[in-house]
């Protein structure tokens, strides 16, 4: 347990940012979900929508270190090559 009043901010400090860390996580593996889902389904309008709206999700998480900026990248290149295939 921290006992100096430094150690005792770092500890609220990260308790803070693993819960947004996790949030952040858990709603770019839904919007993910939701670009496999339309591409399986093989419905190109809604693939396409869907992966305009994690793009901007991945890069912000990137850029914020939620994820690796290459982790980002490389989620975004892929998901792209999915839905231009339809």
């Amino acid at each position: 347990m921290a006992t100096h009043k430094s150690a005792e901010k770092r500890d609220r400090q990260n308790k803070k940012n693993r819960k947004r860390n996790i949030a952040a996580k858990s709603a770019i593996k839904t919007k993910i979900k939701a670009v496999i889902i339309s591409v399986d389904s093989k419905n190109k309008e809604n693939s396409i929508n869907a992966l305009k709206a994690v793009i901007p999700t991945l890069s912000k998480a990137g850029v914020k270190g939620i994820i690796h900026k290459k982790n980002a990248s490389r989620k975004i290149s892929r998901l792209t090559k999915k839905v231009n295939a339809l």
